[in-house]
């Protein structure tokens, strides 16, 4: 690894660079056409994310932020991870992104007390589930997602971590 990867928790001064990183791998590495504007979660990250047992934070490579993850609070001790992005650079074991976010989420998690994780993300994303399902999380329908969970139109395919 030539490069050191601190996770630390979103702040205001992260803001543009949390959608540099996320509005390029939705619309060119996966032809997702969504914008900014679409997502307002990402104009009030700290009111969305950031509250009762919810978070947002950020991968952070020599001071550039390269990856980041949300976990926004539903109720009934329920949780849905949203936003995980990784700038293609920062993906795979050299850097191991990925796994430090997720990790770092599941431990505020624990200590938070939360029942419940539910993702939802796209087809496209097949490196993702892999990932998703190497760490416990199960598929569920729809179906079986909470009524307050934040469904998004490009979602397809819908994961569940029970502690």
């Amino acid at each position: 690894m030539s490069h050191s990867v601190f996770i630390e928790r979103f702040s205001a001064a992260d803001q543009r660079g949390v959608v540099e990183v996320i509005l390029p791998i939705q619309n060119q590495e996966f032809g997702i056409a969504i914008t900014e504007q679409q997502q307002p979660d990402l104009h009030d990250i700290p009111q969305f994310y950031q509250r009762g047992n919810g978070d947002f934070w950020v991968a952070r490579c020599e001071g550039k932020v390269v990856g980041t993850l949300g976990l926004k609070d539903i109720g009934n001790g329920q949780t849905a991870l949203r936003k995980m992005f990784v700038s293609a650079p920062f993906r795979g074991r050299e850097y191991g992104v990925a796994a430090l976010l997720l990790n770092t989420l599941l431990q505020h998690a624990q200590a938070k007390k939360v029942k419940d994780i539910f993702l939802g993300t796209t087809d496209k994303f097949l490196a993702a589930h892999r990932f998703y399902e190497k760490n416990g999380f199960q598929p569920v329908t729809v179906a079986d997602l909470p009524p307050d969970f934040p469904l998004m139109a490009v979602d397809s395919k819908f994961y569940r971590l029970t502690f």
